[in-house]
């Protein structure tokens, strides 16, 4: 299984960078922990980081047909790329998003996230274990281990539908909600 990780801006600053946010931790430390956990894990690992926007996008794109999976940590672009955010809906690979830090518990401004839009899971506030847990759920889902939310409630509608014991209900799922019964 080949996962393609991708690191946006600034993540070339790990250990320099506002360590009481990001950790001690370097980019070399965390490069050598991402490929430790995919070993670990039957994975192989391709781990780029940049800087620039329109390389991401292209890293994105050069992805199709090569990986079965793509982590993404798109730091600042998380909430001003609708670039990132086309690139991946354009390649339909299954991508796991991960943040070293708390973004919900930031700024205003990071409470969005343009690329978390395309992608199956979030990872945040874990610190650089968030790529290991990314990896392994990336895994697991390729592997068909885990379905999704709609998934799952597809299977709900039809359970629903054949017993009429959900009506009226509304079903929420990790975060997930959106299950309409279905009206007889």
């Amino acid at each position: 299984m080949k996962i393609l990780v991708l690191n946006g801006p600034n993540l070339n600053m790990l250990g320099i960078r506002e360590p009481e946010i990001y950790g001690d931790r370097n980019y070399t430390a965390l490069v050598s922990y991402i490929q430790e956990a995919a070993q670990e894990l039957g994975c192989e690992v391709d781990v780029r980081q940049s800087n620039h926007e329109g390389v991401l996008v292209d890293w994105i794109q050069e992805a199709y047909g090569k990986f079965d999976g793509i982590v993404i940590n798109p730091a600042a672009y998380t909430h001003t790329s609708i670039a990132i955010l086309d690139a991946l809906k354009s390649v339909g690979i299954p991508t796991v998003e991960v943040h070293i830090s708390d973004v919900s518990q930031r700024e205003d401004f990071r409470q969005i996230s343009y690329a978390g839009r395309a992608c199956i899971k979030t990872y945040m506030g874990l610190g650089l274990e968030g790529y290991r847990q990314a990896i392994l759920y990336l895994k697991a889902y390729l592997e068909n281990k885990y379905i999704t939310g709609e998934e799952v409630l597809n299977v709900l509608s039809l359970v629903a539908h054949k017993s009429k014991l959900l009506k009226d209900s509304v079903v929420v799922l990790d975060g997930f909600t959106g299950f309409t019964p279905v009206q007889n």
